[in-house]
């Protein structure tokens, strides 16, 4: 999957925006409004790291992140992003299997679960929820199917393409509301871009 992701890093927002216009920057863009002033946050799979931009937008100081991305191209453009005077530290590897500091007030995952198989997703699911504090924020953005055919079409091309190229394993998007249902999570709000191929989604972890 890394070796994957560091090929496509080069394009891979140029692509995004060929295909969806800026449809996937306002759909991570509306969450992160919800975000607390001195929050500790961890995104995982952010990609070329522009949402660090954006957060520095809202709270360009006061901010502990932790940054994980699997591709080591993904990250270095990551790095180069402007951070303020936020505090960032930078994870290479997968949310399964790297060491992650401390606990957070806010986990963010654009477009992270429809990169797993069932079985993974549950491991990377679980992780993600034991690392996250009680009564804290869970930002998910991700595709959805809401039966219009043309999602159907958009979303096997998309599939064809990054197994391709290496990037994903799935072939199916996961059944990721299962997952948040299960843990007792309680959606805080939610909205949809794209032709509602885009679901944006805040949830507040149990205490």
């Amino acid at each position: 999957m890394a070796a994957g992701y560091n090929n496509a890093a080069w394009f891979y927002d140029s692509l995004s925006r060929l295909v969806y216009g800026d449809a996937l920057i306002k759909a991570q863009v509306y969450l992160l409004q919800l975000i607390p002033p001195n929050a500790n946050i961890l995104i995982v799979g952010g990609g070329t790291g522009w949402i660090l931009d954006e957060i520095t937008k809202l709270y360009p100081l006061g901010l502990e992140i932790v940054y994980v991305e699997i591709a080591e191209k993904m990250m270095a453009l990551s790095q180069k992003r402007n951070t303020g005077s936020n505090h960032i530290t930078y994870i290479t590897g997968a949310i399964e299997n790297v060491p992650i500091p401390g606990e957070f007030d806010v986990i963010i995952t654009p477009f992270l679960f429809d990169n797993f198989l069932p079985h993974t997703l549950k491991e990377a699911y679980n992780r993600l929820h034991l690392l996250l504090k009680p009564n804290g924020l869970w930002l998910n953005t991700d595709f959805q199917l809401t039966g219009k055919w043309w999602q159907n079409v958009l979303l096997k091309s998309m599939f064809l393409f990054f197994k391709a190229i290496s990037c994903v394993e799935a072939s199916k998007l996961p059944d990721i509301e299962h997952e948040f249902a299960r843990h007792n999570y309680r959606s805080l709000i939610r909205k949809t871009f794209f032709g509602d191929f885009i679901l944006s989604t805040a949830y507040k972890k149990p205490m």
